[in-house]
């Protein structure tokens, strides 16, 4: 079905995420750190990727903004604690597929990666 990347320096956000993700049959890859999904970026890429906002090294944001300067096709699905309109308002200005706050919904969050999947995989109009 596709590769859902989860990046969150929060070991149980990854590790609920990539349980229920998996329970869907969605593939998925995690990592500790934006600057450890950067590096895996030259090797391989996902078909959406699912990061928190606020982790040591890069930010979530700076990640974002890599992503949509070299893999704008790339879906980008940004989550976060610290859910307020500044911070959903930037996520959306550097192009973020969809903004999560957390906590969420565990069938909600399996339900946007699905949405994300089918929108990178969709034959251009």
């Amino acid at each position: 079905m596709g590769m859902v990347w989860i990046v969150d320096d929060d070991r149980s956000i990854r590790w609920v995420l990539e349980r229920a993700l998996k329970q869907a049959d969605i593939a998925v890859r995690c990592f500790s750190s934006g600057d450890e999904a950067l590096t895996a970026l030259h090797r391989s890429q996902p078909d959406v990727l699912i990061t928190d906002i606020k982790m040591p090294g890069i930010s979530g944001i700076e990640l974002l903004s890599q992503m949509n300067r070299e893999y704008a096709e790339i879906p980008v699905i940004i989550m976060t604690a610290y859910s307020d309109l500044d911070s959903a308002v930037s996520s959306y200005r550097e192009g973020a597929f969809e903004y999560l706050p957390k906590p969420f919904d565990i069938d909600e969050a399996v339900e946007l990666a699905r949405r994300a999947l089918a929108y990178h995989t969709a034959p251009p109009p």
